[in-house]
């Protein structure tokens, strides 16, 4: 993440909100009687995660005030439980758990920086099975260990908790490296049976190695050309557990394909949007999914995500499942929206092969607030389809998407589609996510429509289900 210059109104802004600075011991959780329309909001998404405040009830939160959420931090599967951690702007480390990814508890901040304007940065969480690090003193309790960078760009700092992420305690040696430049992804090279880390600095990634987590080795294999937050693992290609290939994902939500060596990354390809939206920044996925069902779930900063007068800022993109496929143009990452979404649905309309003729247009759903969208479509030369959903369109053509929003990327032949809506976004997959765009809208109208013109277009399924909201009043 950028780190913007302090002026100094808004430290005194800051000292004004009652923003909890330094407050490491958990407080009793409950929230005062200003937030007892918590998550009920007008404005506040019911299907995609926002922050909530704790000790205050401001409206338009900015960077570093309670309500505000950035960057994803450390995401990581832990006994039966999904941790999100993510930035409030340098300033601590936001927290909530989830046992199935669609309902979640935020927690208090898991830990903050060590001084006044000190800063803690994006980083990685990774649970030290072996006690590699010795932080725990007992093995059978292994540490879960967070990675972060100070405000200085230069301080590397870790953090450690042996209660599942409940309390954090500083290392006490931090920094324990001092180098640039932020925002640390480690993970356990089990061939090599050593720790990684890619450092990104001076506008690429460097890669250091450990035995026990405190003390690295550069090993002066530098990925150029890199930006910010890297996300980097293994995936099969194809499914197929004896073919597999390394995915590095960088901040903006470019990724490329290649190999590691435990010291090395040799790319394969160019570089590919994960998602070609204007809102999908800071993308990680969740680790340590091998001790569960081992699937590579992604999710990102919905960045520039505004909600006006109201008492939380910015989103985080719904969860997709990672598949790495074979496509006519090489290996490329498909992304689809996790299954537990069917946990949400209330209510279905459904059409079977259903020919819609040119000019004619179906109404979908007369409210169309929180909708989930699935469909199978034949759409021939010449014909365009066009989805209406509370003012906003979204055109596809035979091979389009948007008008061809797909930067470079040659789509196939667009046989499905699959839409998220939510008070303040729409989040479209063609393909089985071959391509995905992730949008942060807020609503013009109401309701929701499907349209063609230029042709007839063949619904071969057409399933619209409405949504319950994942937040317990």
């Amino acid at each position: 993440m950028q780190i913007l210059t302090t002026t100094i109104s808004s430290w005194l802004l800051l000292l004004t909100i009652g923003s909890n600075y330094g407050h490491h011991k958990p407080m009793n959780g409950t929230a005062d009687n200003s937030n007892q329309d918590l998550y009920q909001e007008p404005l506040r998404p019911q299907v995609h995660f926002t922050a909530r405040q704790w000790t205050t009830h401001l409206l338009n939160p900015g960077m570093r005030q309670e309500g505000w959420i950035n960057d994803l931090n450390g995401l990581i599967y832990y006994n039966h439980e999904y941790h999100m951690f993510a930035q409030r702007w340098n300033r601590c480390w936001l927290h909530a758990v989830s046992k199935d990814l669609m309902h979640w508890t935020e927690l208090e901040p898991a830990f903050w920086e060590e001084s006044l304007d000190s800063g803690s940065q994006s980083g990685t969480c990774v649970v030290d099975y072996e006690n590699t690090s010795g932080l725990s003193p007992d093995k059978s309790t292994p540490p879960m260990v967070a990675f972060w960078s100070r405000g200085d760009n230069r301080g590397q700092c870790l953090c450690y908790s042996l209660d599942h992420g409940r309390t954090w305690t500083h290392y006490s040696k931090n920094p324990f490296m001092t180098t640039p430049e932020r925002d640390p992804k480690v993970f356990w090279y089990a061939p090599g049976k050593h720790w990684v880390m890619i450092l990104y600095g001076e506008g690429q990634y460097r890669i250091f190695t450990s035995k026990n987590l405190l003390e690295w080795k550069d090993e002066h294999k530098p990925i150029p050309d890199s930006f910010e937050c890297p996300d980097f693992f293994e995936m099969p290609l194809d499914g197929d557990r004896h073919n597999k290939k390394w995915v590095l994902i960088q901040g903006n939500g470019q990724y490329s394909i290649g190999t590691f060596d435990g010291t090395e990354f040799k790319e394969e390809t160019k570089r590919f949007p994960c998602d070609i939206g204007p809102n999908f920044y800071a993308t990680q996925s969740w680790a340590n999914t091998e001790t569960g069902d081992g699937r590579r779930i992604q999710a990102a900063w919905m960045r520039g995500s505004d909600f006006p007068d109201m008492p939380f800022n910015q989103e985080i993109s719904f969860p997709c499942e990672l598949h790495l496929k074979t496509s006519a143009n090489g290996p490329r990452i498909y992304r689809e929206p996790i299954h537990e979404i069917s946990l949400l649905h209330s209510g279905k309309h459904s059409w079977s092969n259903h020919t819609l003729a040119s000019g004619e247009v179906l109404p979908l759903d007369p409210d169309g607030d929180l909708l989930h969208i699935k469909a199978e479509v034949a759409i021939p030369a010449g014909a365009k389809l066009t989805f209406t959903i509370r003012g906003e369109t979204l055109s596809l053509t035979s091979h389009e998407l948007e008008n061809g929003p797909s930067r470079g990327q040659t789509l196939g032949e667009i046989k499905t589609i699959e839409i998220l809506v939510d008070r303040a976004s729409i989040e479209v997959w063609a393909n089985h996510g071959e391509v995905s765009s992730t949008r942060y809208v807020l609503p013009k109208g109401t309701g929701a429509s499907v349209g063609a013109e230029g042709g007839p277009v063949l619904f071969k399924s057409l399933n619209v289900f409405k949504l319950k909201s994942a937040w317990k009043k």
